[in-house]
């Protein structure tokens, strides 16, 4: 078994799933990998179990967990933590299924908390700059000001805070509750950079290049947005009430 996990929620990602697969796996690092399926219509749960076969003669090194439904990306990645917990591994990282985040930068991802000193490493579109291909301007402009408007709310010192594309070590996900985690898009990357900050681990944003996807559709709704938006404020509010001490060292 690796002592890393690289976790990939999916819904209707047929045309992507097998060729990431085959990326993480042609990786330097050996990470192992979960996909974590929303009952996709598309057959791309039933792709992963095909590719099981090839992959896991030797050891399991690729999971599968479906579930009944559309139920959200923030509980996907729920229900994965929870997996890797169980499992056992010692870094769990968080990516997309679509090549908008490069497979080859888990592995600096993965440095920055096996060998780095650092509890959370975060993908960062925008601590360069702007590193974003093939997004129009006013999505690239609403990306950045939503971070924006998040460190200005939080405080957070994180400038992509709605990045998808992060590694955890496992005393971070011990530590933050995950059945009180309430959001599940834009929200959720949020709220785990936030309650990360709060529980005073240490934190790193590594730059990387944003593609948007070429193949499959964006899962991404006006929802999303607004959940993001007034999610910021609450989880601020909220803060005030509360205590965050590690019961964990």
């Amino acid at each position: 078994m690796s002592n890393a996990i690289v976790i990939i929620p999916t819904y209707n990602e047929k045309e992507n799933i097998s060729l990431i697969i085959e990326a993480v796996f042609n990786l330097p690092k050996d990470f192992d990998l979960l996909i974590v399926d929303d009952n996709s219509p598309d057959g791309t749960a039933e792709i992963v179990k095909n590719l099981q076969s090839n992959f896991n003669q030797s050891r399991e090194r690729l999971h599968l967990i479906q579930r009944k439904g559309k139920l959200g990306l923030g509980t996907a990645y729920i229900t994965g933590f929870k997996y890797a917990l169980e499992k056992g591994y010692e870094y769990m990282l968080e990516m997309d299924a679509d090549f908008s985040h490069d497979p080859k930068d888990l592995v600096n991802l993965y440095l920055a908390c096996s060998e780095g000193g650092i509890d959370m490493a975060v993908g960062s579109r925008y601590v360069t700059g702007v590193n974003v291909v093939n997004w129009p301007m006013g999505r690239v402009l609403l990306s950045y000001f939503a971070s924006a408007y998040v460190r200005l709310i939080t405080r957070m010192p994180i400038r992509d805070a709605t990045a998808g594309f992060v590694c955890y070590k496992r005393i971070v996900l011990d530590t933050i509750p995950l059945d009180k985690v309430k959001f599940t898009g834009y929200g959720f990357q949020i709220e785990m950079k936030f309650l990360a900050w709060k529980y005073r681990f240490k934190l790193i944003e590594i730059p990387i290049i944003f593609t948007e996807r070429v193949r499959g559709q964006s899962k991404l709704s006006a929802g999303i947005f607004k959940e993001a938006f007034f999610g910021v404020i609450q989880l601020k509010v909220g803060s005030w009430f509360k205590s965050y001490k590690r019961t964990t060292s």
